[in-house]
């Protein structure tokens, strides 16, 4: 994500149509239901009898942790978090928890570092970021990002799995690479993925960062690739009320009859002025290719959200979340990072519920 830091450092975490521009002369952005900017850029900050991050309750391996994103298969959750050091060889690392309370690093993407083709694509790499988990097609799917800090020369890439157990013999991350690539200029930034797959079957990418927000292309499950047929790259969410237009790390879940789009906005750099600093809204729509608006009926693409997570005393820039709704269970989740200012704003992972008030979600326990 472009926003995020450790130790004082910002890292960066990320359209193309088949390895082409998203905004080229066959994928030009759509969106739908475009409103005025009458109600351009004004948060929702509903009230809260309780801080979120009044407690923290996790345990064991939780930090340095960006980005995260979460799966719950069999009795063990699954956490997929971006890479905050830049020596290390180990890739993407997971964390594994039987509860979402205790956590063990149990193994990375990339044991042995990036894939060769990352450094080709973006010079000067020096990480990956912004894993999102999914299954789909018999296969676990994690799309990352790489970029470097404020780019535009970014790229989506792919790794899939049979498993997600490292004790089962069949458990290889395969390296799909680049799914799609931007550059400076391009009307959109190819940086955090997210995967929804809808009740129909369809696969749907989101992802984006600042320059024009949040868009969202079609998956093809059988590859994991862009579909070629379908070029149609939709726009979803823009802050265009902010310097710069910090927006970025989307997801996106299905819910009762509405589809609900969570983000980052704002700076994670500048986290003692609360106008700007770095929190964690979110949007809803009756379809998933928007028009998304807040509980105050702002559109995302014209600034809006309603604020679930901001900081506060202890923990600086929330976000970089994931909503998990467990198909099993049907538990709601949400898995983010804040920063403990405690400890040099060293960012910690945190795992809460989600509850549904009034078909919106508030953070829970």
């Amino acid at each position: 994500m472009w926003m995020s830091r450790i130790a004082g450092v910002c890292v960066a975490a990320a359209c193309l149509c088949c390895l082409s521009s998203c905004g080229g002369p066959t994928c030009q952005p759509v969106t739908l239901g475009a409103a005025s900017f009458a109600s351009f850029g004004v948060l929702s900050f509903p009230a809260q009898t309780v801080d979120p991050l009044a407690t923290y309750s996790l345990a064991g391996n939780t930090e340095p942790v960006l980005d995260p994103s979460m799966i719950h298969v069999g009795s063990t959750y699954y956490a997929f978090t971006t890479d905050v050091d830049p020596v290390s060889t180990n890739s993407l690392p997971i964390r594994c928890s039987q509860d979402t309370v205790t956590w063990i690093l149990c193994g990375s993407i990339f044991p042995d570092g990036m894939p060769s083709w990352a450094s080709q694509l973006v010079p000067g790499i020096q990480g990956l970021w912004a894993p999102d988990i999914s299954f789909f097609n018999g296969e676990y799917h994690v799309y990352y990002a790489g970029s470097t800090f404020a780019s535009q020369q970014s790229f989506i890439g792919l790794a899939t799995n049979t498993t997600l157990d490292p004790g089962d013999p069949a458990y290889q991350w395969v390296d799909r690479g680049p799914v799609m690539a931007s550059n400076p200029g391009d009307n959109f930034n190819a940086i955090d993925p997210t995967i929804l797959v809808d009740t129909d079957g369809s696969v749907w990418m989101t992802y984006g960062s600042a320059f024009t927000g949040i868009k969202q292309r079609q998956v093809e499950p059988a590859t994991g690739q862009l579909v070629t047929a379908n070029c149609t790259c939709y726009s979803l969410a823009t802050r265009p009320g902010s310097q710069g237009n910090l927006i970025e790390g989307p997801s996106l879940v299905h819910h009762g009859n509405y589809y609900y789009l969570f983000v980052s906005m704002d700076s994670c750099c500048d986290n003692f002025n609360t106008v700007i600093a770095y929190k964690e809204a979110v949007g809803r729509s009756t379809g998933p290719h928007g028009p998304f608006v807040d509980e105050s009926g702002t559109p995302m693409m014209n600034g809006g959200g309603t604020v679930l997570l901001k900081e506060d005393a202890a923990w600086a820039a929330p976000g970089g979340g994931t909503a998990y709704i467990d198909p099993g269970t049907g538990e709601s989740l949400i898995i983010f990072h804040a920063h403990d200012q405690s400890r040099n704003e060293t960012p910690y992972q945190w795992v809460k519920t989600l509850e549904w008030v009034n078909d919106w979600p508030v953070i829970g326990n």
